[in-house]
């Protein structure tokens, strides 16, 4: 018997006893993980998914893949270049078992992705609103005399803008440059 599963965006036709390399998967090597999301078992074709389906594998380890090297030459005369490597990070997982019905009670943990554990990891909790403590007096530690009045505020963009010249900024601006008109042939003088 086949099944065909998706995980990472990848569909993949498994057997019991397949090694497969997905997407990296929150699993610890030796967990026993499940697969739910399953759009063919044997002849049982799903609208999308079969009901109550699931794949049981096994994670073997957690690997990198092979480097993949990205060289970019943007243009000549300008000698602009760049290289930037990557190795993506993945799941190795051994099929156990393929179940046509009541993989739902199986009691094995559902298959969830690494990019989304840091959210599926933090529990909902309501806390209670906490009770407030009534805050210490610190005006009798420090006498009202050590404090100072804030100085006035200054009118600094008035006088700033007071200072300049009107006439020194429109003096700044040059007048356009005048081009050469065009020189015209000369009709023939005969």
């Amino acid at each position: 018997m086949f099944a065909v599963m998706k995980t990472g965006g990848k569909q993949y036709r498994v057997q019991p006893g397949d090694v497969l390399r997905v997407e990296k998967l929150a699993a610890d090597a030796g967990d026993m993980i499940q697969f739910n999301e399953v759009l063919m078992v044997g002849s049982t074709v799903g609208a999308p998914m079969v009901a109550g389906a699931g794949v049981q594998a096994e994670v073997i380890d957690q690997i990198k893949g092979p480097k993949t090297i990205n060289f970019v030459k943007r243009r000549r005369k300008h000698s602009s270049k760049r290289t930037k490597g990557h190795r993506q990070k993945l799941t190795l997982v051994r099929i156990k078992d393929i179940l046509e019905k009541g993989a739902d009670k199986s009691g094995v943990k559902a298959a969830i992705g690494a990019g989304s554990v840091p959210y599926a990891a933090t529990p909902v909790v309501e806390a209670a609103p906490a009770e407030k403590k009534p805050a210490a007096k610190k005006a009798a530690a420090t006498p009202a005399a050590a404090k100072k009045p804030a100085p006035a505020k200054k009118p600094a963009a008035a006088k700033a803008s007071a200072e300049k010249p009107a006439a020194k900024t429109a003096a700044a601006k040059k007048p356009a440059a005048k081009k050469p008109a065009a020189k015209k042939p000369a009709a023939d003088k005969e």
